[in-house]
C-alpha cells in the first residue's frame, strides 16, 4: 500500500490482490472508464458501479463535470470505495476527487485493469453480439 499526495489530498492506492480483497469484504468498486471501455469487460465483483470519470470528445479526453455529483448519487461519503480505472492514471486523480471532496474510505487501484487481468483476476468479458 502506498500513499500519495495529489492535489493535497491524500490517496492510499492498493495492489489489485488487496483491491479484490477489499471488495469481497464488501467495498464497492467504481470503475471511473468510459461506458465503452467497462461493457469491454471489468472486474467480476458484487458491487460494481460505472461512473466514467472523462469522456472521450474529438477534441480528446475531458473530465466529468458532474463526476462527483454522479458518485454521490450512487454512494454515500461513509461508503468503502475501490476506485479502478485502465491502467491506473484516471483512478488517481478520480480518488484524489473524492478524498478531497471528502469522502473517507476510498482506494485507488493501483495498475487499473490492466494489471487486474494480467494477475488472472475474475473478469466479466463482454458478451458476444450476434
Amino acid at each position: 500500500m502506498s500513499i500519495i499526495e495529489s492535489s493535497g489530498a491524500e490517496v492510499v492506492t492498493v495492489d489489485v490482490h488487496t483491491a479484490k480483497a477489499l471488495t469481497l469484504a464488501g467495498h464497492a468498486y467504481l470503475d471511473v472508464r468510459t461506458s465503452e471501455e467497462f461493457e469491454e469487460g471489468h472486474p467480476a465483483v458484487d458491487r460494481i458501479i460505472n461512473i466514467p470519470y472523462m469522456f472521450d470528445t474529438p477534441e480528446g479526453r475531458v473530465k466529468n463535470p458532474e463526476f462527483l455529483n454522479q458518485v454521490w448519487s450512487s454512494c454515500n461519503k461513509e461508503d468503502h470505495l475501490v476506485v479502478g480505472c485502465q491502467s491506473g492514471v484516471r483512478s488517481m486523480q478520480a480518488t484524489g476527487d473524492l478524498v478531497g471532496d471528502g469522502y473517507k474510505n476510498v482506494r485507488n487501484m493501483g495498475g487499473g485493469y490492466l494489471e487486474w487481468v494480467k494477475n488472472q483476476l475474475p473478469v466479466q468479458a463482454a458478451v458476444a453480439k450476434d
